[in-house]
């Protein structure tokens, strides 16, 4: 039995039912449409990347799935039961867990005490933390997933971009996510950290977690992404699996398509070999 089919089996649906699916969702503010009809399926054992620009709308979906924001149009199920979340613990209690770029993790508390924060584990009968426990947890867990992290103890601050993102993803497993939603994991970090997290999101596919990747990243979505969605001033610009899709195309879409070849016609004029000698400039020194 795969992990992906156990997973469904626990929730009572097929393996094929989306562990999550948004029906033309919309959000609005006023007059103001942040999301207009968008249509999304997330599958476990399987990453959909969500790619967009600044103000494509990408941050509003990932707050009406987390449960920080409401709907206002369109429908969101999971496991196939319509639902509208009121607040993140509803979400999360639903096996959608959500992390963001800020991680929420504690820089000057330990790595065990992060990995079990707002979860602690106590000893009865006088209720004190059971830290030997949550070490050996936290050490087991991160250990599964490949993450070496030689003291436990060394407060997480002084730990890489890319081995907190690590960190916070091996936790979502460990609390029984069954959606792992990371908005923008690689937004900030180099190229060698950036791998790293890329590898993890994939590891945490094939634990059988349904992933959705928020990025505007088309070279880090194309590395591991099985589904594409690109989102354009709050609507779906395109929607396709990855047996239909190049990266050139990809990257295409995510930068403008039309818009980009309207560009490069304008400056086809240019000669980039051009350089202004200082007087020549305006006000030149």
């Amino acid at each position: 039995m795969t992990t992906t089919t156990k997973f469904a089996e626990e929730a009572g649906t097929s393996p094929n039912t989306p562990v999550v699916h948004l029906d033309g969702v919309g959000k609005s503010y006023g007059n103001v449409h942040a999301l207009r009809g968008v249509s999304l399926t997330v599958r476990q054992g399987e990453i959909t990347c969500v790619l967009g620009d600044n103000g494509a709308g990408k941050s509003t979906l990932i707050k009406i799935i987390a449960g920080l924001h409401e709907h206002t149009d369109g429908t969101l199920s999971v496991n196939g039961e319509e639902r509208r979340f009121s607040s993140p613990r509803e979400s999360l209690d639903s096996g959608i867990a959500t992390v963001y770029q800020d991680l929420a993790l504690a820089p000057l508390m330990s790595v065990w005490r992060n990995f079990f924060l707002g979860n602690e584990l106590t000893k009865r009968p006088f209720g004190r933390l059971d830290d030997r426990r949550m070490k050996r947890i936290a050490d087991e867990e991160l250990t599964k997933m490949g993450i070496s992290i030689p003291n436990l103890e060394q407060p997480v601050g002084m730990l890489s971009g890319g081995q907190r993102q690590c960190i916070a993803i091996a936790r979502a497993i460990y609390f029984g996510a069954k959606v792992l939603i990371l908005d923008e994991p690689t937004a900030a970090l180099g190229v060698k950290q950036s791998g790293v997290v890329l590898k993890y999101i994939v590891k945490a596919r094939d634990a059988g977690l349904g992933v959705v990747f928020i990025t505007h990243n088309p070279h880090h979505a194309y590395l591991v992404g099985n589904h594409f969605v690109v989102l354009k001033l709050g609507r779906v610009a395109l929607d396709t699996h990855r047996a239909d899709l190049t990266l050139s195309q990809l990257t295409n879409e995510m930068a403008g398509g039309s818009e980009l070849e309207a560009l490069s016609h304008e400056l086809r004029g240019v000669d980039a070999g051009v350089v202004a000698e200082p007087h020549d400039r305006p006000g030149g020194i």
